[in-house]
C-alpha cells in the first residue's frame, strides 16, 4: 500500500491566539520551517504527528524550540514558522521514512558543498 504524499504547508499554530495543529493523530514524519527562508526548523518521525507538533515550544521568537534539540535554538516568529506532515502506517515506518529522508539531505548537502568547493579552488 502506498503512503499519501507530504501535506500542503500549513501555517504553525500559535498556542496564545488559540490555534490548533492539523496533523495526523497517527504515527508519520513531520517537518517545520521558517517561510521566508526556507530554512529547517524542525524535523522527526512521531508516533503522534499532531501531539509531536503541538508538544513544540514555540514562544514568538523570544526563546526557541525545546525538546527537539539538546539545547534550544532561536528560532523566528511563530508567525513565519509553516509545517507539513507525512502519515506512516506505523512508527517503525515513520522512522524509516526520517532516516531515509534525512539521508537523502546529507547527501544532497555533501555534493553541494563539494561542488562549491571545487569550484572555489578551480
Amino acid at each position: 500500500m502506498t503512503a499519501p504524499g507530504w501535506s500542503n504547508w500549513k501555517n504553525f499554530p500559535n498556542a496564545l491566539r488559540g490555534d490548533s495543529v492539523e496533523a495526523p493523530i497517527g504515527p508519520g514524519v513531520y517537518e517545520v520551517r521558517h517561510a521566508p527562508t526556507g530554512n529547517l526548523v524542525a524535523f522527526g518521525p512521531a508516533g503522534n504527528v499532531a501531539g509531536a507538533l503541538a508538544e513544540l515550544k514555540v514562544d514568538g521568537g523570544s526563546g526557541g524550540i525545546k525538546g527537539l534539540f539538546r539545547r534550544a535554538m532561536q528560532i523566528p516568529n511563530v508567525q513565519e514558522l509553516e509545517y507539513r506532515t507525512l502519515p506512516a502506517a506505523s512508527h517503525a515506518e515513520a522512522k524509516t521514512m526520517a532516516g531515509r529522508m534525512k539521508a537523502l539531505r546529507q547527501s544532497y548537502w555533501r555534493r553541494r558543498m563539494d561542488a562549491g568547493f571545487t569550484a572555489r579552488h578551480s
